[in-house]
C-alpha cells in the first residue's frame, strides 16, 4: 500500500514539475500550493524530485553548451584572423573618406554657387513677371496724368474707371496701387471743381453779355415773325411765282431788292455772327459729360426738387402758350431717377434694420407694449391674444420696422406723383410699380445677403423664417394703404398685384436650405472631434464623447425648430440623419485608416446605436414609425455584417431581394474586411501557433477572396 502510495506521489509530482515548466508564472501558485495540502514529507519528496530535475537540465545544457563550443571557438579564431584586415580596411575607409571629403569641397562650392545663380535667376524673373503686371496700371495712371495736364477731364475720367475696376485689382498688394488708389477721388473732386468754375465762368460771362445777347434775339424773333408774314402774303398772292428767302425776307423771282436792304442784311447777319461768337457753351457740355460719369444723386429730396422746379417752370411756359410736351417727358426721366435714388436710400435703410435686430421674439410686458407694437404692424393672433402678459410676439423687432419703411417709400413715391396732372389710377399703377421694386429688389436682396453673412446662425436663420412669413402675410394690408391713398379699387382690371408673396417665398426657401447647409457644417465639426484608438483590443463600454455632445446638440436645435413648419424642421432632421451616417460610413472608409480592430467596431457600434436611440426618440414630431431611423439603416446592416460575423449568410443570398444584408454593398464590405485583416496579421505574428487564430485568418483570407471575385464581377457587368 505504502508502495502505491509512494508511486503515485511521484506521478503526482512529475505532474507539479510539468504544470511548473509549461504553464504562466501567474498559475505557479496554486501549484505549488498542492505541493503543501499533499501527504506529509511530501514537501521533502518534491524538493528532491525538483533538486533532480534541475541536474537532468544542468546536464542537458552542459551537453548543448560542449557541441556547440567547438564552433564558438571556431568562430572566435576567424574573427582574431579578420581583425587585421579590419583593421587595415578602416585605414583605407578613412583615407578614402578624407579624399572625398576634400574632392566634395570644390563640388560643394560650386553646387552653391549654382544655387545663388538659380535662386538670382528666379528672383529676376519673379520680378521681370511683377513688372510685366505692374506695367499697364503705371501706363494708364501716367496716360490719366497726361489727360489731366492736357486739361481732357472726360477721358480722364474714363481713365480712372480702367484703374479702378481693370488694372489696380490685379496689383493692389502693392503700396504704389494702394497710393494711386487714395489719390483717384482727390483728382475726381478737382474735376468736379474744375468743371464747376469753367460752368460758373460760363455763367458769368452770359450774365456780361446779356444784354446784347437779348437784344440780338429780339431782332431775330422780329425778322422771323416778318418772314412769316411775308411767306403768307405771298402765297396768297400767287403760287406761280418761286419765292426765294433771303435774310428773312421774301422776293419774287423778277422782285429786285435794294441794294440799301442788302447791305442792311448783311450788317444783321454779321452782327448775329458775332453775336453768336459771344455764346460758347462748350463748359456747359464739358461740364453736363463729367457730372453724368462723377455723382449720381443718391439724395432723393434733391431729384424731388428738381422735379419741383422743372414743373414751375413747364407750368410757366404753358401758362404762355409754348408746348411744354418735352419738358413732361423729362421729367418721365427724372421719375425714374428719382425711384432709383429711393431704392439705394431704403436698401441702406433695411440694411441697417437687419445688423441691428436681435433675432428674438418681441416680449411685451403688458398691454401698451403689445399695442405700441401692433399699431406699426397688422399683427393678429387669437390664441395668442388669450395668453396673459407678459409674453412674447414670434417676429422679431426688424418685421414691424420694416413694414413701416415700405410705407415710408410709399409716401415718398407718392410726393413724385404730386403736381403732375396725373389720373389716380396712373397714380395707383406707379406706386405699386415703385413698391413691387422694392420688394422684388431691394428687399429681397437685403434679405439673400443677410442669409449669407457668416454670424447669422442657425436660430437666426429660424427666426428669419419666422419673419418672412409674417411679412408675407402683411402684404395685403400695403396694397389696402395704397388703394386708401389712391382711392382706386383693387378690383380694377389693370391694377398692379404687389409681388412680396413670391419675394418672401424665396427668401424663405433660401433660409431653408441655409439651415440644412449650415446644419451638416455643424455636423461636420462635430466628427472632426472623433479620437478613436482603432487599434483598440477592447471598446470603453460607453459612446464617445463627442458622439454625445453632438446629439445634445442635434436636441436643442430640434427644441427651436418648433416654431417652423411641420415639413421644414422634418426635412432638417432627416437631413442632419442622413449627413451623420454619411460622415460615419466615409470615417470607416477612410483610405488613411489602414488597419482597424474588432475592439474599435465594437466602439463605433456603440456610436452607432446611440444615433439610432436619437432617431428613435422623435426628436421633430410627425415622422412615421422608423422612418427616421431608415437613415442609419446602410450602416446598422455593415456593422451587423461584422459583430455577427454572418458572411455565410451574406454572401449566400446576395442580390436576393429578401437579402438580411441587402443595403450592403460588397465594395465596401470588402474595404473594411481588408484593414481588420492587415490588423489581424499586425497583432498576430505568433498567431499560427494557436488553432483559433489560424483558422479565423484563413476565414477572412477565404471571405476577402470571395468578395473580390463578387466585385470584379459587378465591374464587368457594368
Amino acid at each position: 500500500m505504502a508502495e502505491g502510495e509512494s508511486l503515485e506521489s511521484v506521478t503526482e509530482h512529475e505532474r507539479i514539475l510539468q504544470e511548473i515548466e509549461s504553464t504562466d508564472t501567474a498559475c505557479v501558485g496554486p501549484t505549488l500550493r498542492s505541493v503543501y495540502d499533499d501527504q506529509p514529507n511530501a514537501h521533502q519528496r518534491f524538493m528532491e524530485k525538483l533538486d533532480t530535475r534541475i541536474r537532468n537540465h544542468d546536464r542537458e545544457i552542459e551537453k548543448m553548451c560542449n557541441f556547440h563550443h567547438q564552433g564558438f571557438v571556431d568562430a572566435i579564431n576567424e574573427l582574431l584572423k579578420v581583425r587585421a584586415d579590419a583593421e587595415k580596411l578602416k585605414v583605407q575607409v578613412t583615407d578614402t573618406n578624407r579624399r572625398f571629403q576634400e574632392a566634395g569641397k570644390e563640388v560643394i562650392a560650386k553646387t552653391e554657387e549654382t544655387i545663388r545663380c538659380r535662386t538670382q535667376q528666379r528672383n529676376i524673373a519673379t520680378v521681370v513677371d511683377k513688372l510685366q503686371m505692374c506695367l499697364p496700371a503705371l501706363e494708364m495712371y501716367s496716360k490719366l496724368k497726361e489727360q489731366m495736364s492736357g486739361k481732357r477731364y472726360y477721358s480722364a475720367l474714363k481713365t480712372m474707371e480702367q484703374l479702378e475696376h481693370v488694372y489696380l485689382p490685379k496689383v493692389s498688394q502693392y503700396r504704389f496701387c494702394q497710393i494711386m488708389a487714395e489719390n483717384l477721388p482727390k483728382l475726381r473732386e478737382e474735376i468736379k471743381e474744375i468743371s464747376m468754375s469753367g460752368l460758373k465762368d460760363f455763367l458769368e460771362s452770359i450774365r456780361k453779355h446779356s444784354d446784347k445777347i437779348g437784344e440780338t434775339a429780339m431782332k431775330q424773333a422780329q425778322q422771323q415773325k416778318t418772314f412769316h408774314a411775308a411767306l403768307h402774303r405771298q402765297t396768297n398772292v400767287s403760287y406761280k411765282k418761286p419765292i426765294y428767302i433771303i435774310n428773312g425776307h421774301s422776293a419774287g423771282e423778277n422782285e429786285v431788292t435794294p441794294k440799301s436792304q442788302m447791305l442792311e442784311d448783311e450788317d444783321t447777319e454779321e452782327e448775329v455772327l458775332s453775336v453768336q461768337d459771344l455764346v460758347d457753351f462748350t463748359p456747359v457740355y464739358r461740364c453736363l459729360h463729367i457730372y453724368t460719369v462723377l455723382s449720381y444723386c443718391t439724395d432723393p429730396d434733391l431729384v424731388l426738387e428738381l422735379k419741383n422746379l422743372i414743373v414751375v417752370f413747364a407750368d410757366t411756359l404753358q401758362g404762355y402758350g409754348f408746348p411744354v410736351n418735352r419738358l413732361f417727358d423729362l421729367l418721365y426721366e427724372v421719375r425714374d431717377k428719382y425711384n432709383e435714388t429711393l431704392l439705394k436710400k431704403w436698401a441702406g435703410l433695411f440694411r441697417d434694420i437687419f445688423e441691428a435686430d436681435n433675432y428674438s421674439p418681441i416680449p411685451v410686458a403688458n398691454e401698451e407694449e403689445y399695442m405700441a407694437v401692433i399699431s406699426k404692424f397688422p399683427f393678429q393672433d387669437p390664441e395668442g391674444d388669450k395668453v396673459s402678459f407678459p409674453k412674447k410676439l414670434p417676429m422679431s423687432q426688424s418685421v414691424p420696422q420694416i413694414y413701416m419703411q415700405v410705407k415710408e417709400f410709399i409716401y415718398a413715391s407718392l410726393k413724385f406723383s404730386e403736381s403732375l396732372h396725373r389720373s389716380s389710377t396712373e397714380i395707383d399703377d406707379l406706386l405699386r410699380k415703385s413698391t413691387n421694386l422694392l420688394l422684388t429688389r431691394t428687399l429681397s436682396s437685403g434679405l439673400q445677403n443677410l442669409i449669407k453673412k457668416p454670424h447669422i446662425g442657425l436660430t437666426e436663420l429660424v427666426q428669419i423664417i419666422i419673419n418672412t412669413t409674417h411679412l408675407e402675410q402683411a402684404c395685403k394690408y400695403l396694397e389696402d394703404f395704397i388703394t386708401n391713398i389712391t382711392n382706386v379699387s383693387p378690383e380694377t382690371v389693370h391694377t398692379t398685384r404687389l409681388y412680396g408673396l413670391s419675394t418672401f417665398k424665396d427668401a424663405r426657401h433660401a433660409a431653408e436650405e441655409e439651415i440644412y447647409t449650415k446644419l451638416n457644417q455643424k455636423i461636420d465639426e462635430f466628427v472632426q472631434l472623433a479620437d478613436y484608438d482603432w487599434t483598440m483590443s477592447e471598446p470603453d463600454g460607453r459612446a464617445s464623447g463627442y458622439l454625445m455632445d453632438l446629439i445634445n446638440f442635434l436636441r436643442s436645435t430640434f427644441q427651436v425648430f418648433t416654431n417652423l413648419p411641420g415639413k421644414v424642421a422634418q426635412t432638417a432632421c432627416m437631413s442632419a440623419c442622413k449627413h451623420l451616417s454619411t460622415s460615419l460610413t466615409q470615417m470607416l472608409l477612410d483610405s488613411e485608416l489602414k488597419q482597424i480592430s474588432m475592439g474599435a467596431i465594437q466602439q463605433f457600434n456603440l456610436d452607432v446605436i446611440q444615433c439610432e436611440l436619437f432617431a428613435s426618440s422623435d426628436p421633430v414630431p410627425g415622422f412615421q414609425e422608423d422612418t427616421l431611423q431608415l437613415a442609419f439603416i446602410d450602416l446598422r446592416q455593415l456593422l451587423d455584417l461584422f459583430m455577427i460575423w454572418d458572411w455565410s449568410t451574406y454572401l449566400a443570398d446576395y442580390g436576393q431581394p429578401n437579402s438580411k444584408y441587402l443595403r450592403v454593398n460588397p465594395s465596401t464590405a470588402l474595404i473594411l474586411l481588408e484593414k481588420m485583416k492587415d490588423m489581424n496579421k499586425k497583432n498576430n505574428i505568433f498567431a499560427q501557433f494557436r488553432k483559433n487564430d489560424r483558422d479565423r485568418q484563413k476565414l477572412i483570407d477565404t471571405v476577402v477572396k470571395q468578395l473580390r471575385s463578387l466585385v470584379n464581377g459587378m465591374s464587368q457587368h457594368s
